[in-house]
């Protein structure tokens, strides 16, 4: 292994055990390469420049605003009014609130901790009230902010296929199974959690409260099917549909909801470019990383020892998981997929296996580790909206973990698991 070879690999590792921020710690290392290897350092804002100039990127920043302008503009409440009508009654129905809210608004913004925050704020308190323990309230928002990055539209989709150069709406079809079936296994959870503690059930809501939930949330739950219609209906593409959004939550803030004003906006503008500048500082000084580890060969070098030593497919496909849960323990989830992304695409390539397939599994990946103790965004969301420990909500969230493990074996084993709805 070359000189530079070892700096990528070894002296990222480093910087990052070191506590340095993952942009940094890039960007180090890629410096230091370039010049080991007489190679102009400007090579690196070339690079940056570059890879930040992807249209589908774009969706980033504006899916984030969408997620904050609808949860601003009151529409995230309406979904929630109308779960609650829905299924609060029914033994776990309030948590089970939780988690069919977190699959609509999954479906609006596209990210875990959006939707996490979305519907934490509201429903934690309001668990806690209801007589669940407050450490599975916080731990079954966190686990229903996980459907964020499967169900459609999704920045991590955006992302993978940026990374991948694969379709986006096609990456788009392939997590809506598997997020179906989490959440499916969370309604499953909240039924055993509420039946075995006797936690009490809520009075069934009347026919008036059933009717007017749905008519004050038609535009949150039309607001999906403008996004979703418009991108396989072929109107507008993903990169669109995140702008049409911010046009909608701001339309039905403004003018229907009447929560949203213009004084109020650069602040939910801010908000926004915060959450959404960690994830394209990212991806942006990542595409130097890219280029180098490229010519260092260190990717098709490392897929190409595996080859030679592990002949199973489904063996590859389980390290491959085994590492990434791993890795999504102690590291970003985005940083995981933008600097290994060479590598797993080589290692899919090598073992035959469909790219979309490949995407869905990453993202599934990713959506775990959003939530996976010790440094899931998603639990430190939890904890600052609930005041507990992390700790608490760790040892409170591994069923849930369970089964978004289940999940992924399905989607990894089972490829038309993930690619049921991909167009023929």
């Amino acid at each position: 292994m070359t000189t530079s070879a070892l700096l990528l690999t070894v002296g990222f590792a480093g910087a990052v055990m070191l506590g340095v921020p993952f942009a940094f710690a890039i960007g180090i290392v890629v410096t230091l390469a370039l010049v080991l290897a007489n190679i102009e350092p400007a090579f690196l804002a070339q690079q940056i420049v570059a890879g930040s100039q992807s249209f589908s990127l774009l969706a980033i920043p504006l899916f984030m605003l969408a997620g904050e302008l609808m949860t601003a503009g009151g529409l995230s409440q309406r979904l929630i009014d109308v779960a609650s009508v829905l299924v609060r009654h029914r033994t776990g129905g309030l948590a089970m609130v939780a988690v069919l809210a977190g699959l609509v608004f999954s479906s609006i913004s596209g990210s875990a901790p959006a939707t996490t925050a979305a519907i934490g704020t509201i429903l934690i308190p309001a668990m806690a009230n209801a007589g669940y323990d407050k450490a599975f309230a916080a731990a079954i928002a966190v686990s229903a902010g996980v459907l964020g990055p499967l169900i459609p539209p999704s920045i991590a989709f955006v992302i993978w296929g940026t990374i991948a150069e694969q379709s986006i709406s096609r990456l788009f079809l392939s997590g809506i199974v598997p997020g179906l079936a989490i959440a499916f296994g969370l309604l499953i959870v909240c039924y055993v959690h509420a039946k075995r503690h006797g936690v009490p059930k809520q009075p069934r809501a009347p026919w008036l409260e059933v009717r007017a939930a749905f008519a004050n949330g038609k535009w949150a739950l039309l607001s999906p099917l403008v996004v979703l219609g418009g991108i396989y209906g072929g109107i507008f593409t993903p990169t669109e549909a995140a702008g049409i959004s911010c046009v909608y939550a701001v339309i039905i803030g403004m003018l229907v909801e009447r929560k949203l004003t213009f004084g109020t906006l650069p602040e939910i503008a801010l908000r926004a470019v915060r959450t959404s500048a960690i994830v394209t500082s990212i991806v942006a000084v990542s595409t130097g990383f890219g280029v180098l580890v490229a010519q260092e060969h260190i990717a098709t070098g490392f897929a190409g020892w595996l080859a030679a030593h592990v002949h199973e497919k489904w063996i590859a496909l389980a390290g491959l998981n085994i590492a990434f849960f791993l890795l999504a323990a102690v590291m970003d989830e985005i940083a995981i997929m933008v600097i290994l992304g060479p590598m797993l695409i080589a290692i899919g390539s090598r073992f035959g296996v469909d790219p979309i397939h490949l995407g869905a599994i990453i993202v599934t990946n990713v959506s775990i580790g959003m939530a996976a103790p010790p440094i899931g965004y998603c639990l430190f969301i939890g904890m600052a909206i609930s005041g507990l420990s992390l700790a608490k909500i760790s040892r409170a969230i591994w069923p849930q973990i369970i089964v978004m493990l289940i999940v992924l074996f399905l989607t990894t084993y089972i490829p038309s698991f993930a690619l049921i709805f991909q167009p023929k």
